[in-house]
């Protein structure tokens, strides 16, 4: 089983190259601290839809150093996907092994028991140029890769999705994610808890 310290030291065990349908040549890796200023230009990029769709605590390049600085030193881990022709940050895949209570407790109502011993919290972001041009789907055999090798079975999203982020469900539930309960934001708004199950 790997470790975010190992993961930190030898970013190369986690590196893949995907190419897109357009023939772009992607690369998924960790997220490195040289990667500062291109994050910042990912973040930044962000339309107003995608932000009230994400759970960053900020767009710029404060924020970026933060998420950069904390490589291996909580209990967070960050993949990119880099656009190989322009070196362009074009997605951003955030993954957590710690569970916080509230995610605990509305799963438990749902009936499923979490447990950081087998569960992860999962949320991507790519960058609006980049939505619905099948890149998600095209990764997401790695993030399953990446939990595997980081000893979970299970996924839950990371904070849920909002019900009306209709292409992001379908995206969960094309790549096998399943609903489990719905929760209210503090807007008012109805998200949704979904969880997949990791082949063996």
């Amino acid at each position: 089983m790997l470790t975010l310290t190992d993961i930190a030291e030898n970013p190369g065990r986690l590196t893949r190259r995907l190419t897109a349908r357009e023939g772009r040549v992607i690369v998924f890796r960790p997220l490195a601290h040289s990667d500062v200023g291109r994050l910042a230009g990912f973040l930044g990029a962000l339309s107003v839809e995608s932000r009230r769709f994400s759970t960053f605590g900020g767009y710029g390049l404060a924020h970026a150093g933060e998420l950069c600085d904390a490589i291996a030193r909580y209990d967070k881990l960050r993949l990119v996907l880099e656009d190989v022709a322009t070196g362009r940050i074009v997605g951003l895949f955030e993954f957590s092994l710690a569970l916080v209570p509230s995610d605990i407790a509305r799963y438990r109502d749902a009936g499923v028991r979490l447990t950081e011993r087998s569960d992860c919290r999962f949320g991507p972001t790519l960058a609006d140029d980049w939505q619905d041009r099948g890149l998600g789907t095209l990764a997401f055999p790695l993030v399953m890769d990446v939990a595997r090798l980081l000893g979970r079975t299970r996924i839950i999203l990371w904070s849920g999705v909002r019900a009306d982020n209709l292409r992001a469900i379908r995206y969960y539930e094309k790549n096998g994610f399943r609903s489990v309960g719905e929760f209210a934001e503090a807007d008012g708004s109805l998200s949704l808890d979904m969880m997949v199950d990791l082949p063996t």
